[in-house]
């Protein structure tokens, strides 16, 4: 059995260079860009694992031997087994991370592929809230707040992709001290309207905890 070790974003960010290395061989001419474009990405992968050494290294650095829309796949497919997965959650656990909601709609949890997601999020339709799992430092954490689907697209604050957004407004789960009981702080920002599509293309984990964060504090 394969010991894991790429998480979700970093597999998404792999698939990228991965990709930039086959249109290089595709468009490009000159064979310095084409070698350039190569040995960057095999540098910015390897960039991403800095503990690791042997084996690994090895089916890494296998990006630089994409060619063909079938290497592409090949490749991709190769490094699936190494795939770590999102921390198994359980609907008790869940519960415990949003106490305040007695009525508290799940997500089939059966149904996830958790190898495919950096952050467990669904939305309520009937409250339109959207939940939030994500492992903060080694630490389940939940948040919540309103959803507010924007019908137009742009860049989502996670994932940067260009697509369809939603506002998500989370209250600040601190207060300061001597506040009346009215005070609260929120928290916004525009992500895509499908978790699982941002799942898809982040790439990195900074802008997400950053955001958790800042609703903690």
């Amino acid at each position: 059995m394969c010991e894991t070790f790429i998480a979700n974003h970093q597999f998404n960010a792999i698939k990228k260079h991965a990709e930039n290395v086959l249109n290089a061989v595709r468009t490009a001419s000159d064979r310095k860009v084409i070698e350039s474009v190569k040995s960057s990405a095999e540098a910015e992968v390897a960039a991403m694992f800095p503990l690791a050494t042997g084996e690994r290294l090895k089916l890494l650095g296998e990006i630089v031997n994409v060619q063909t829309a079938e290497d592409y796949a090949k490749f991709t497919r190769a490094l699936e087994p190494y795939l770590t997965e999102f921390p198994r959650v359980t609907k008790e656990q869940i519960v415990k991370l949003f106490p305040k909601n007695k009525k508290l709609k799940l997500p089939d949890l059966a149904a996830i592929d958790y190898r495919y997601i950096t952050y467990l999020s669904w939305l309520d339709v009937a409250s339109n809230k959207l939940f939030i799992v994500y492992p903060l430092d080694g630490k389940l954490i939940g948040v919540e707040g309103r959803y507010t689907p924007m019908n137009k697209k742009n860049y989502c604050f996670i994932c940067r992709k260009y697509d369809e957004l939603a506002l998500f407004s989370a209250v600040s789960k601190k207060r300061p001290p001597n506040s009346s009981p009215d005070y609260y702080k929120a928290v916004g920002n525009y992500l895509c309207a499908s978790g699982h599509d941002c799942n898809a293309n982040m790439t990195d984990t900074t802008a997400l905890e950053s955001f958790i964060r800042s609703v903690l504090a």
